[in-house]
């Protein structure tokens, strides 16, 4: 059976919803839109459903002027955020041991976030002058990344889910993974010994595994916590301190993927 591209994900507020499209943009950091926004602190420091389980149940669309961020249980509650930044402040944000430029979006956006999640939050968005380098022991051609926790891309085969809700009591979704590419037609893990590939004519360079955390445990559609899938995932798919699932990855090219493109294996 060909390999193809199964899915294609893109989190444009890092820790909200996904939105499952059947064709993209590639770019340096990451898909278009892929995680250029993020909600910050009262300190400037990045919040995630690791802490805030809430953020699972709030979603985005991505319209024709700009992000739509709702309630999943109630989508007439809802605010809207324009691609070019309203307040448009300068401010110096951190992202683990990173820190990154950013620009706030509006009152309004934070307002929202704020009601709905409790804290005194902002949401601001990553210009295209940011420099956030992805980590140069894997990423080896300078590359620059979103705010994603570390790399630009996520991949992760469907037979590697498969095999992993086969070990399951109750079976679980690829969304809590959280990839961005979904690939269909391998055997279980076959990503793991992948270098480069091509999708569609698209050239990437898989540079390391994921390590899975917490945030795998929250349940997208309740947002409630478990013990599954890490506790499974930990039998198997050790290495160290360390659980693994998925691999991230860099673009060599620019250009558009869409659901259907096959994959070649280069090395």
């Amino acid at each position: 059976m060909a390999m193809t591209l199964s899915e294609i994900w893109v989190y444009p507020v890092k820790s909200l919803g996904g939105i499952r499209l059947s064709k993209a943009l590639t770019e340096e950091r990451g898909l278009q839109y892929d995680r250029r926004w993020m909600i910050i602190d009262d300190e400037n420091v990045f919040i995630t459903q690791r802490v805030h389980q809430r953020m699972a149940l709030i979603d985005v669309a991505l319209l024709e002027d700009g992000l739509k961020i709702f309630v999943r249980t109630d989508p007439k509650d809802f605010v809207l955020v324009p691609y070019l930044p309203v307040t448009a402040l300068p401010v110096t944000v951190k992202v683990w041991d990173d820190t990154a430029e950013a620009l706030t979006v509006s009152n309004e956006a934070d307002a929202w976030l704020s009601r709905h999640l409790g804290l005194d939050l902002r949401l601001v968005m990553m210009p295209d002058s940011t420099e956030r380098k992805a980590d140069p022991r894997y990423a080896k051609h300078d590359e620059n990344v979103s705010f994603a926790d570390g790399f630009p891309y996520l991949v992760i085969s469907q037979a590697s889910l498969d095999d992993l809700n086969s070990r399951l009591a109750e079976p679980i979704e690829m969304r809590r993974f959280r990839p961005n590419f979904v690939i269909s037609g391998t055997e279980p893990f076959a990503e793991d010994e992948w270098k480069h590939v091509t999708i569609g004519n698209l050239r990437f360079e898989f540079v390391k595994p994921c390590a899975r955390c917490v945030l795998t445990t929250i349940n997208p559609e309740t947002s409630e916590k478990g013990a599954e899938p890490l506790k499974t995932l930990a039998t198997y798919r050790r290495s160290g301190n360390k659980i693994l699932f998925g691999q991230h990855v860099t673009a060599r090219d620019a250009g558009e993927v869409k659901v259907g493109d096959q994959i070649t294996i280069l090395e």
